[in-house]
């Protein structure tokens, strides 16, 4: 007899809850596209090739210097001495290192940018997607990364992206 009971209890328990999941209206954004789509964004990437051009040039002159040197060491090693060898070897090494702390220093300082925009920026983001929830008259907004599929109808990325750029 309780074992009907459970058996009942079950079945209505699981007749309310699929109910329940179907009266759920769900969107999705992909947060990180609209964010970096945005006209903010843009005006931001600028801003860094701006600020960070310079430092940019120099990792990419030092990247050539150290494929010269590499080239050189390839092409003509074969006929060099092992003075000259083991020389343009450490030349090549030292370029080669250098090249990795400024590359790294580079990297992140925009990382560092990247972040602070997205910081700035998440009180915003927060705001429109709220407006989204309430304007759809939805329950729930899922980020596109969890989510394995969705109806293209459930996707607000791009109004979203719309209600940053306003």
């Amino acid at each position: 007899m309780t074992r009907l009971f459970t058996l009942v209890g079950a079945a209505l328990l699981l007749a309310c809850s699929v109910q329940a999941s179907a009266e759920t209206r769900i969107g999705v954004v992909d947060l990180r596209q609209a964010l970096f789509s945005s006209d903010d964004a843009q005006t931001f990437s600028q801003q860094l090739e701006k600020d960070f051009g310079d430092e940019e040039a120099k990792v990419r002159q030092v990247q050539q210097e150290a494929q010269k040197l590499q080239e050189r060491l390839q092409k003509d090693g074969a006929m060099m001495n092992e003075a000259e060898r083991k020389e343009l070897s450490g030349q090549f090494q030292r370029k080669v290192q250098e090249f990795n702390q400024l590359k790294q220093r580079l990297d992140a300082t925009v990382n560092q940018r990247k972040q602070q925009f997205v910081e700035n920026a998440r009180p915003e983001v927060d705001a429109a997607i709220k407006e989204l929830l309430e304007e759809n008259n939805l329950d729930l907004i899922l980020p596109s990364e969890a989510v394995v599929y969705a109806k293209p109808d459930m996707n607000l990325t791009e109004a979203l992206l719309n209600k940053l750029n306003e």
